[in-house]
């Protein structure tokens, strides 16, 4: 088996990215996905708010993820169901296991698309027993969504990432009582529209710098120790309360699956834990290229399939050897910075590049600097900031052809 290019993984990322391709003018595309059909976390996600920025419309996840599985469909690209990849070496040869056994894949230049998983409660160390009853927001809503099992009646979520706010929202709407959403740190990890329209519309109690510091229950979940913390997390004597509950989901983040990408010898960056790429989307190995979560965990489907486009170009073009590279500088994360997507910027870019960037904390009327050495090249206000909204600053390609070194963003007072 031949290709052009290959897409490991078949949701929002992969699909944007096989499109892509095969209208670049990749003419052999292939997209392997691991699940019993394509679209991946959209098909779960039955609530709207996808499309805004794509479509101009808004959509469901499974309405989202259909118009792009059309898309492929109509330019003829082909897919693998059911299938995992294995191993993938520098020359992109491709080992798959399937419902037939072993597949070879020759590529020539391959799109990891894997996407991430959620964080599990081996990850936070929760004290108490393991009894049934606790379970990932996510898992949570392929059983509510997909197969149609309730998970339960009285409900505490721990963590407020996304996929948490929205499941408070729907197992309300389905008739449990969810009795609070507790949060580690003193900010939601959540987007601020999913606080309002999830817990805030449903009078749903969200508990800030608090942690649950014992899962009671042998057999089932029968509720859980919750305690406020200090700025150190360690609970404050006196604040422990006994709530009640069958049910506990964790919206404790989300880890990019990247186990196949670190075989294959792409490096990954300690922030991220995504692959280090350049504004093509190109790891260190040369066409091999990566976008979507399994770079950096997005906000917005919107945003992963922009990544994803680029990628899926950038690989058709790298097969058509069209492709130039040109000295590399690195984009460096300083004061109140996280980290930035991309890593490297080919300084013979002729496009605008869109680097994208998480804040530490939570800032109000400040402005996001970037400089060149002592020059500063760009500068954008922003009244508010927050780590669980991702930011982004457009450079224009007139702008990174001059660029005589690194580049450093920063947060600074206005």
């Amino acid at each position: 088996m031949k290709y052009d290019v290959v897409v490991v993984g078949g949701g929002p990322a992969g699909l944007g990215a096989a499109v892509e391709a095969k209208k670049t003018g990749a003419e052999k595309v292939l997209i392997i996905e691991r699940d019993r059909e394509l679209g991946g976390i959209l098909n779960q996600c039955i609530h709207n708010g996808f499309g805004l920025h794509e479509f101009k419309e808004e959509l469901t996840g499974p309405e989202y993820a259909t118009r792009f599985i059309e898309m492929a469909k109509e330019a003829n690209i082909e897919y693998i169901l059911n299938t995992m990849v294995l191993n993938i070496d520098e020359d992109k040869n491709i080992v798959a296991l399937g419902e037939n056994g072993l597949i070879d894949i020759e590529a020539k230049a391959v799109v990891l698309a894997m996407g991430c998983r959620e964080r599990t409660r081996g990850a936070i160390d929760l004290p108490g027993y393991r009894p049934s009853g606790v379970y990932t927001a996510g898992a949570a809503q392929r059983f509510m969504n997909m197969e149609g099992y309730m998970v339960g009646k009285k409900v505490v979520i721990y963590g407020s990432g996304d996929i948490g706010l929205i499941m408070a929202r729907r197992m309300t709407l389905e008739g449990a009582k969810v009795q609070a959403v507790v949060e580690v740190n003193s900010h939601s990890s959540g987007l601020t529209r999913n606080i309002v329209q999830c817990l805030d519309d449903f009078n749903i109690p969200l508990l800030l710098q608090h942690g649950i510091t014992y899962v009671h229950g042998k057999d089932r979940v029968e509720g859980v120790t919750i305690s406020k913390l200090d700025e150190n997390r360690r609970p404050v004597e006196g604040t422990s309360k006994f709530v009640e509950c069958d049910t506990l989901l964790l919206s404790v983040g989300l880890i990019p699956e990247n186990e196949l990408s670190e075989d294959t010898g792409v490096n990954l960056d300690n922030r991220t834990k995504g692959p280090i790429v350049n504004n093509k989307m190109e790891t260190n190995i040369e066409g091999i290229f990566a976008c979507g979560n399994v770079v950096h965990v997005h906000d917005l489907v919107d945003f992963v399939t922009r990544e994803s486009r680029i990628a899926g170009k950038n690989a058709a073009l790298y097969v058509m050897n069209k492709t130039k590279n040109d000295k590399l500088i690195e984009t460096k994360a300083g004061n109140g910075v996280s980290y930035i997507v991309p890593q490297h910027i080919d300084l013979g870019s002729d496009e605008e590049i869109n680097l994208f960037m998480r804040v530490r904390n939570i800032y109000s009327n400040k402005k996001l600097v970037v400089r060149c050495g002592e020059d500063v090249i760009l500068e954008k206000k922003r009244l508010h900031m927050i780590p669980s909204e991702m930011e982004s600053l457009k450079i224009k390609s007139d702008i990174i052809k001059n660029l005589k070194g690194n580049i450093e963003i920063c947060v600074e007072g206005v």
